[in-house]
């Protein structure tokens, strides 16, 4: 997976739990404030995971993290 990728991911989470945050400042309902949070933070974690396992598969010393 490409670092664009996992940035994308990482943005996707980043809103979603934004807008359960504003969901939870104005009281909406508590369904789909629960929903935007559960989810926004599935994505963050997943994004997570992917980047500490693209850290640790390393091809060799001379590639960079960035180069992907």
């Amino acid at each position: 997976m490409k670092n664009t990728q996992i940035l994308v991911l990482f943005l996707i989470g980043t809103l979603l739990i934004s807008i359960g945050v504003a969901f939870k400042v104005t009281n909406e309902r508590k369904d789909w404030t629960t929903f935007f949070l559960i989810i926004g933070m599935t994505f963050e974690a997943v994004a997570g995971i992917l980047l500490i396992l693209k850290l640790f598969k390393k091809k060799n010393d001379s590639d960079s993290f960035l180069d992907s």
